[in-house]
């Protein structure tokens, strides 16, 4: 049996400060600074998901998304539903560390491209980047709570986080790929998933119910899924 590996590390205080001491990689303005936890250099502004900032230092201000800020459509449909992807704009200059529940960061810089992320795996993106929050009606019908997501266009850098190594699916128009939408973290913005529920399956797939809802991508892009199933919470009813 390799002890080794399952003993914790020991150090002196001294060795443990300078082994797990914040470094300045070069990176630039979204730098990792373990697979777990990102740094954002800020001079300006930076969305980030709310409730992700775990430290920051320089002189920086933390405001929630404004409610107009994506117009009344999303006012109402958040009103409606009590839930989100609630975002808050880092603004000022010095550092912000953001990370979530432990998951791994991935950082993507899109040139002009566009991306559809799950609302809750969306950590961080630049303001060059167009956003738009949505709900996917036909899902929301079928789970507790619903199913948001944000499409984002343009150029500059986002950050996303998925439990342990996603994995990419190639998407064609002869070989379309059906996911758990609990499991599925992102897709190309030109795909549109379709929903159906498969009975046969519910003893394999899907929770709650007894029922697995399935999303089906058709086209040419891809699907990115993470070997986890984060299950959407119901909300409470509003009387």
């Amino acid at each position: 049996m390799d002890t080794a590996s399952s003993t914790p590390a020991r150090y002196s205080l001294q060795e443990f400060i300078e082994a797990s001491a914040q470094r300045d990689r070069g990176q630039g303005i979204f730098e990792l600074e373990t697979p777990r936890m990102l740094e954002l250099n800020l001079d300006g502004m930076i969305w980030t998901k709310m409730g992700s900032m775990v430290a920051y230092r320089g002189e920086v201000k933390f405001k929630r998304e404004g409610v107009l800020e994506q117009g009344v459509g999303n006012l109402l449909k958040k009103a409606m539903t009590g839930e989100g992807a609630s975002l808050t704009k880092a603004e000022g200059r010095g550092q912000v560390y953001l990370a979530d529940s432990g998951k791994k960061i991935i950082i993507v810089n899109l040139q002009g491209e566009e991306i559809v992320v799950n609302g809750n795996d969306l950590l961080a993106f630049e303001p060059t980047i167009d956003y738009k929050i949505t709900m996917m009606k036909k899902l929301g019908a079928m789970l507790a709570g619903g199913l948001f997501n944000v499409r984002l266009q343009g150029t500059g850098m986002i950050a996303f986080t998925s439990h342990y190594e996603p994995v990419t699916l190639r998407v064609t128009p002869d070989s379309p790929v059906c996911t758990d939408p609990n499991a599925t973290i992102a897709w190309s913005g030109n795909l549109s998933p379709e929903f159906k529920k498969d009975i046969s399956l519910r003893t394999f797939v899907g929770r709650g119910s007894g029922e697995s809802f399935q999303m089906q991508f058709k086209g040419d892009g891809f699907v990115v899924i993470q070997p986890y199933e984060e299950v959407v919470m119901a909300q409470p009813q509003r009387g």
